[in-house]
């Protein structure tokens, strides 16, 4: 696959050399040895301070979409009520997987343009099906939006819904996060965005309310939470884990926190906006309406229609620069500048948008 010498797709990013080099390390130790343990033990730690939460937070190995099952499949049964707060690919797609486990889904829509901030019909939707568990994504690449969540998670409290289920993977150290205060029970992430791993390891945070439903529904299979609460305990890991992941996840966490998560967040705000604004003066629209949810992560721009994005795409690529495109309904209508992680960086977003003039 052509790619360009810039690289500013939405994810995976690029990863960093000081990343990279965890990789090349060999490791042959048993799971069960004491310095995994301190491994697995001190990253999950870093991710809990990153995440804002208490609560444990587990790993498994694949890319996020293995966590987002994970937390699904050993949290729901068929017949349980789910609430899927919807504006976005990942959104809806989070109510398709809830259904195909016979769980009975209500879907508050929004557009794909729109954020998440009707919140009466979020409460009818509550109050009227009283549902065990509601969904949300904290950013939707696909079309650049950030969910304010908060709402959402005094709304759960009020009416005393079990489990708050958060997709974050696209937001988790680049935006502000409060998944304690905005009681989020599951809130998943994956290293692949903003803290620039390869993307092989989810993670997700799991409240002590979540711990119960997943001991009493006890399901079993590769991606099951089951007896993650206290791995090193028996039942313990039932596969092999990806030991150089995640001490690449620790390296990865390190970084983050040693820069400062304020820093951080400021870094991405900064460079999100210089994007933006060059994007303006390109004559060029921004896909949400209203750019206060744009994401720091993400840009999505609205495919102008003097080419297609195909068309556009293979020009691109040409003079060395990588974006993306988007998925569903957005698809071939909008492209995508992902400015996360490593490519939160003003001289390479820079050299992107000079490139990006020069073909338009």
């Amino acid at each position: 696959m052509q790619q360009g010498d810039i690289y500013l797709v939405p994810g995976p990013v690029r990863v960093p050399e000081t990343i990279r080099a965890a990789y090349s390390q060999d490791f042959f130790t048993p799971v069960l040895e004491e310095n995994f343990c301190a491994l697995y033990n001190e990253t999950s730690k870093l991710l809990a301070t990153i995440m804002a939460t208490n609560t444990s937070v587990v790993m498994l190995s694949g890319e996020a979409m293995v966590g987002l099952w994970a937390g699904l499949k050993s949290c729901l049964q068929a017949g349980d009520k789910v609430v899927a707060i919807a504006n976005g690919v990942f959104s809806y797609g989070i109510s398709d997987m809830a259904k195909s486990i016979g769980a009975e889904i209500v879907t508050v829509e929004f557009a794909y343009n729109t954020a998440i901030t009707d919140y009466t019909r979020i409460e009818e939707a509550i109050k009227k099906h009283k549902p065990k568990m509601i969904t949300a994504v904290h950013c939707e690449t696909p079309s650049g939006i950030l969910n304010p969540l908060a709402m959402i998670g005094k709304l759960k409290k009020q009416y005393r819904v079990p489990l708050f289920y958060v997709d974050a993977v696209a937001s988790v150290g680049g935006a502000e996060l409060k998944t304690d205060d905005w009681q989020i029970d599951l809130c998943l992430g994956g290293g692949q965005k903003v803290l620039s791993t390869f993307p092989d390891i989810a993670f997700l945070s799991v409240s002590n309310a979540a711990w119960e439903y997943i001991g009493k529904i006890a399901y079993q299979g590769y991606d099951a939470l089951n007896g993650l609460q206290n791995p090193f305990q028996y039942p313990h890991f039932t596969y092999a884990q990806n030991w150089c992941a995640i001490h690449a996840l620790n390296i990865a966490c390190k970084l983050l926190l040693q820069e400062g998560l304020k820093n951080v967040w400021a870094r991405h705000k900064e460079v999100a906006a210089f994007c933006r604004n060059e994007i303006n003066k390109l004559g060029l629209e921004l896909y949400p309406d209203d750019p206060q949810y744009s994401s720091p992560t993400v840009t999505a721009i609205k495919v102008p229609a003097k080419i297609s994005w195909p068309e556009l795409n293979k020009s691109l690529l040409a003079s060395g620069l990588s974006l993306g495109g988007s998925y569903g309904p957005l698809t071939n209508k909008v492209f995508r500048i992902g400015h996360m992680g490593a490519q939160a960086d003003l001289a390479l977003v820079k050299r992107g948008l000079e490139i990006l003039q020069n073909v338009l």
